[in-house]
């Protein structure tokens, strides 16, 4: 019951949230190259992970279709190494996220560092806060897996690496609607699918500014469509 009530609260806000998402989009200068194709179940699913106790949303545990999706940009100039980088975004997620689109809230683990097991509430403008736990950390990346309450049933990765000589970050993500309510706004109405664009390439533009970068080719999204019998 606390949990119904807590998603319509939510739910309430969701104007906010794309009114904030449209007027972003007319400011937006980034160039975004957008692909999407069809995929495949269970190949396009997450990596296996230890996902370290109870709570956590699966795919299996979704509704609809599977998104695969990857957000990439390359960063000419960067004056950080990769694993510099994720080393400071480990630290604080938030360094690299705008306020007014999301903030990482730490509800499990130490300040400053990252481990597996920890836990983040993900706070956004509308209904998509969205509870998370730590299920990966290597130099150059980390992964989160979705959880009870999060409008979204998969897992999430951020990760950094060189090329060429020029800094590559990347977002990918493997998830399904947590819900009905969920796959609605995202696969029906595409409200929650704009919003998570919009915060993801906020990341990846937020990063070349960390690093004293600059994009090179603008932001590319992959989304790989896969159907779960």
């Amino acid at each position: 019951m606390r949990n119904m009530l807590s998603r319509a609260l939510t739910t309430a806000r969701w104007p906010f949230g794309v009114a904030l998402t449209a007027f972003s989009y007319l400011w937006r200068t980034t160039v975004i190259h957008r692909r999407e194709i069809d995929g495949a179940w269970p190949e396009d699913g997450p990596p296996p992970a230890e996902v370290g106790g109870g709570g956590v949303q699966l795919p299996e545990d979704g509704v609809g279709p599977l998104f695969r999706r990857r957000y990439s940009a390359r960063v000419r100039g960067a004056g950080l190494a990769p694993e510099a980088l994720i080393a400071r975004v480990q630290a604080d997620p938030n360094l690299v996220v705008a306020n007014r689109v999301a903030q990482f809230e730490k509800t499990r683990g130490d300040a400053g560092a990252l481990r597996i097991g920890d836990e983040f509430l993900v706070r956004m403008p509308g209904p998509w806060n969205g509870p998370v736990r730590v299920v990966d950390v290597t130099p150059r990346s980390f992964r989160f897996v979705t959880l009870d309450g999060h409008l979204e049933a998969g897992q999430i990765e951020w990760r950094a690496c060189a090329e060429d000589g020029d800094l590559r970050f990347e977002i990918e993500s493997w998830a399904r609607a947590g819900d009905r309510l969920s796959h609605l706004m995202h696969d029906k109405l595409r409200m929650a699918k704009e919003v998570q664009l919009y915060m993801w390439t906020s990341v990846l533009e937020r990063v070349a500014k960390v690093t004293g970068g600059e994009l090179a080719g603008g932001i590319e999204i992959e989304t790989r469509r896969a159907e779960v019998g």
